[in-house]
């Protein structure tokens, strides 16, 4: 059968979160820097297809790409992680310390990855610093929803805070979901579809994900967006990773552990 059910999807989500638990620095590095260089590709693509036509829903359809690639060849990216290891702990299957040593090599990993795309778009897009960013309608984008993302919010002080805590909050609820899905289908067709739909989702709304934020605001600063590194990290670096942990573990990992794994448990 192509579909599975919740209660074998959330074992599947526990494997899942045992196995990424227990993998190397290694791995872990060399994973999280390709899935951050994808999401890069990814995020880069959506940008050109919303100035190209016009419609930024547009750019979400495309953006979903990277997420499948990342998904289908196995590679790390610390937002789907924040859902699937906690619930791993939970039962038993890993410990805390492998807990913080994935989120924490996978993290570094996203982040040199998604600023080497990002410094090759830049070469690529500006020939090397002889264009003007602001001549090219995808660049400038770029620089804009950079000094949205961070300038922003610091407008609006510890409400702007709040805000990028609580739009990666709900981003992180859909990226998970994305991950599970993954898990509802036994056909790579199937888990393309699935995958597609919340990650097209949280992309349209224009929530907040770190990993995504990790090439479009250094990218924006090396455009020559107005944005230090001081104000990329304090209004939106460290403010997303936070929603976005909370969004993943409780809303997606927990939820679904609680509502189908004790219902797996209970049945009689």
């Amino acid at each position: 059968m192509a579909y599975v059910k919740p209660e074998e999807i959330v074992e599947n989500m526990l494997q899942a979160g045992a196995k990424k638990a227990g993998l190397s620095v290694k791995n872990l590095l060399l994973r999280g820097f390709l899935a951050g260089a994808f999401l890069g590709y990814a995020t880069t693509l959506a940008i050109l297809a919303a100035t190209q036509t016009g419609f930024g829903i547009v750019g979400a359809l495309v953006f979903p790409v990277g997420f499948v690639m990342i998904v289908l060849l196995g590679l790390e990216l610390a937002t789907g992680n924040f859902a699937l290891i906690p619930i791993a702990v939970k039962d038993k299957r890993a410990r805390i310390g492998a807990l913080l040593y994935n989120w924490t090599w996978v993290l570094i990993g996203n982040l040199i990855g998604s600023i080497s795309y990002a410094f090759l778009y830049m070469i690529v897009t500006t020939k090397m610093g002889h264009i003007d960013p602001s001549t090219i309608a995808a660049a400038q984008r770029l620089i804009d929803i950079a000094e949205t993302k961070t300038l922003g919010y610091a407008q609006y002080d510890f409400d702007g805070t709040i805000s990028a805590f609580t739009s990666a909050l709900l981003c992180n609820w859909m990226v998970t979901l994305g991950a599970v899905m993954a898990f509802t289908s036994t056909t790579t067709s199937g888990k393309v579809i699935a995958m597609w739909l919340p990650i097209m989702t949280f992309f349209a709304l224009g929530y907040e994900h770190a990993i995504v934020n990790m090439f479009l605001i250094p990218a924006g600063i090396m455009l020559g967006a107005n944005i230090t590194i001081a104000e990329w990290w304090l209004w939106n670096g460290l403010p997303v990773i936070a929603g976005n942990i909370v969004g993943g573990m409780l809303f997606t990992g927990f939820m679904l552990y609680w509502a189908f794994n004790t219902c797996k448990k209970n049945h009689y």
